[in-house]
């Protein structure tokens, strides 16, 4: 699978992973909401540790600078 996320990408989907986690967990998000920006939360901290998006992909997008394929 190819990298396809840099790192400011990445930390910026982390930070934002654990912001939307911090929301519900505090209630300030609730009912069906809550459901939506929490599968959101884990696609974004999916990509963020596998430094693959599968949109990126899709649209051939590519923030990483390292060009290496595992």
């Amino acid at each position: 699978m190819k990298r396809n996320v840099g790192f400011v990408d990445r930390i910026f989907r982390g930070i934002m992973a654990l912001l939307v986690i911090v929301l519900i967990l505090t209630k300030t998000v609730q009912g069906g909401t809550a459901i939506i920006f929490g599968v959101m939360a884990v696609v974004l901290l999916f990509t963020s540790t596998t430094r693959f998006c599968p949109c990126y992909m899709r649209f051939n997008i590519d923030t990483a600078k390292n060009k290496k394929e595992e």
